[in-house]
Order: structure tokens, then sequence, then C-alpha cells
């Protein structure tokens, strides 16, 4: 972290400053937004759209910068010029992972160019669980990480049950319609108490499930196509140009992996780390611990799909990872590494062999996997179908013109 540059949100700024939050994943970040600010945060999800947001990003960001960072800031400029908010009183949260990612390495490249737009005074506050920055005005209790590690677990419930019925509804919207009612039922109702009842959540997931159950779909078969990648651009529809809408529109189904896959895969990494190359008991034990937690709520939503409806559950974590042994190392993890090859393996086994990988055009990592692994499963079972989606290739196309223009 660069200290020049870094600003922190005091207990202050809590009182009058709103944090303005990029829209990565829409249904989970509407989620995270209703319980910070049912925590007494003042939470604005940003969710603007069209070319201006990359255009904005590009005039403060070199045109080889992370393609995510470009999007973060444009759309935090796009709001602060709005004139909707007081450029002296607010804030922008990102969120970081462990891996290797978009997501894990630009907090200081944001500030930089949040610099060279005039608002350094901007605190950056960098959501990240394995290393939380110190910020005295962005404090979680235990119990507010509970439940935005259950809005994890409903977002990813409420995405797969719309996914798996809007291509079939016959009242189109219906399902977008219901996912948005149950986020905000849920969102309530982790706001009202203290501590959140399992059992409760259990019973939420049966009633979804329910009324998901309930829409009126067509009997007929869509053709299935997975979409996965770069966890920005994938679940992103203003970094994918709403691949997904694209997709149902052109009369497929559309099948995304779980955010909760990456965050295990996330907690599983470390674990991988300290194994190879050592590390502190009580840390090991820690990440074991956390994984097991997550991997056992996770086997239990399976079960209570299973148990409820005709619908596909997800696959479980531990059974991907099993997966990709014959493919790649475990230790090959930078940006999405191995996710990748499980997910394609997979969505393959559940019938879905038509995929997109959705990266930022000349991205080493993806394109290592995708030549590499991905190459090898496609010589293995030729009907699997992988489509390469380069989402930048405007970036690296001016980066080229601005290369010949300084030779």
């Amino acid at each position: 972290m660069d200290n020049n540059r870094y600003v922190p949100f005091t207990e202050e700024m809590k009182k009058d400053h709103t944090i303005l939050i990029p829209n990565i994943l829409p249904m989970h970040f509407a989620l995270v937004d209703k319980v910070l600010q049912n925590h007494g945060f003042h939470t604005k999800l940003l969710e603007t759209q069209g070319e201006h947001i990359k255009e904005l990003g590009l005039k403060y960001l070199h045109n080889d910068t992370c393609y995510s960072a470009v999007f973060v800031v444009g759309q935090f400029l796009d709001a602060v010029e709005s004139g909707r908010y007081d450029p002296n009183k607010v804030a922008l949260m990102i969120f970081r992972t462990d891996v290797d990612s978009g997501t894990s390495s630009y907090a200081d490249v944001i500030r930089n160019a949040l610099e060279e737009a005039g608002y350094r005074h901007v605190p950056v506050i960098s959501f990240d669980l394995a290393a939380m920055e110190k910020h005295t005005g962005f404090k979680l209790s235990l119990s507010v990480l509970h439940k935005l590690v259950y809005s994890v677990f409903y977002a990813d419930l409420l995405t797969l049950l719309r996914n798996q019925c809007r291509s079939y509804e016959i009242k189109n919207g219906e399902s977008q319609a219901l996912a948005e009612v149950w986020t905000e039922r849920l969102a309530e109702e982790m706001g009202r108490s203290n501590k959140i009842s399992y059992k409760r959540i259990r019973e939420n997931y049966r009633k979804i499930i329910s009324d998901f159950n309930s829409i009126p779909r067509m009997e007929l078969k869509k053709p299935r196509i997975g979409i996965i990648g770069e966890i920005f651009v994938k679940y992103s529809p203003l970094g994918n140009r709403d691949l997904e809408e694209l997709l149902v529109s052109e009369g497929a189904e559309v099948v995304v992996p779980e955010l909760l896959d990456f965050c295990l895969c996330c907690v599983y990494n470390n674990i991988i780390d300290i194994e190879l190359c050592g590390g502190k008991r009580i840390k090991c034990t820690l990440f074991n611990k956390g994984y097991k937690f997550l991997l056992s709520k996770q086997k239990d939503m399976i079960d209570i799909i299973r148990e409820c409806s005709d619908f596909e559950p997800p696959t479980s974590f531990d059974h991907k990872v099993s997966l990709i042994k014959r493919y790649v190392d475990m230790g090959a993890k930078t940006k999405e590494g191995w996710l990748l090859t499980a997910e394609v393996l997979d969505l393959a086994d559940k019938g879905t062999s038509n995929i997109v990988c959705a990266h930022s055009l000349g991205c080493l990592s993806e394109c290592a996997c995708e030549n590499g692994a991905l190459k090898f499963i496609k010589k293995k079972d030729s009907n699997i179908n992988i489509v390469a989606l380069d989402c930048d290739a405007e970036n690296r196309i001016k980066l080229m013109l601005e290369n010949i223009k300084n030779n």
C-alpha cells in the first residue's frame, strides 16, 4: 500500500459520508449494500452503464490498466461529476480477494487515478477479509461478517434459480422480479436482528425455492451456455456488456458458476500455500476451519434444492477440486488459475458443453490456462466448445496506437 496516497475512513466520516460501491455482481452487491445500510453505513450501489464510464476511467488510467479498475474509476467519477454527491463527503469501496485477479491489486492504482482527477482526499476502502486496511470508521462486527457471508449464499441461490427459470418463463421478467423481491426481503430481515439464525436461513431457502418453482414455465429445453473467466467480466453486466441478457435474448439458458466457489477457491489457495511453502499452524487451522464451514453450508443448500425441487443444484466445491487432478496442478493459481479448468469440467459433466471464457485481451494467466489446460480438455472431448471473449480489445488497440505515436 502506498502510504502517501492512503486516506483513512474515520469515525466522523461514517456519520455523513456516502460510500460508493461499484457494481460487480448485481444480485450479490445489492444484498451487501442493504446489509451495510442496515448497520449504519451510508452506501450507494452504482448502477450506471454506458461507454462514457470506460472513457472516464481511461482518461486517468493507462490503456493497459486492469479492466475492472478502469470501470471502478469510471463509475466513481461519473457519480461524483453527476452532482448527486458532495465530492468532499464521499468514499469509494473496492473488494479485494486473495487470488492474483483484477480485484486484488489495484487499490493503489485507483488512488493514483483519483489523485490525477483531483480527488486525492477521497478515502478508498479496500475490503479484504484476509488483510483489512485500518479504517476507524469502517469496522465490521462478527455479526455483520456473518450476514455478508450468508448474503453470498442467498444471492447464489437467487441467481441460480433465476437463470434456470428466466429462459422458460411464460411471463417475461417474472424471475428477475421475484429475485429482486427476495433480495429486499432478505436484506430487511438480516437488518432487523443482531444474530442470524441458521434455522431461519434454511427455512428461507425452502421458501425461495418454492416461489421459483411456482413460476409458470414452458415445457421445452433450450441450449445451455456457460460463462466462466475473470471475476469482473464474468459477472458484471457493465464489464461484459450484458452478455447474459444477450444470450438469453438469443434463446439460450445461461449457466454461471457461483460466487461461493470463487470465495472457497481463495480460502483453499491459502491452505495449499501453507502446505507447499509452510506457515504458521494457527493460520492453517483458521483457514481449514473456514473452508470446512463454507463447504458444509454449501452442501446444506445443495441438499435442500434436491429435496424441494427439480432445479439443478450447484456442484460441491470439493468435487470440483477432484475433477482437475488430471489436468492442472493446484499451484497454478494465478488469477482464476485452476478454478477455470474446474468450472469447464463441471459444466461439461452437467451437460453444458458450450462455454464462453470472458477475460481481458492479453491477460496472460487466462490465455495460458485457455491455451494449456483448456486446450487439452478440448482435445480429449471434442464436444466441448469454448469461445474466448476478449472484453477490452479497444484498450489494447489504443495502447498500440499510442506506442506508434510515441515512436
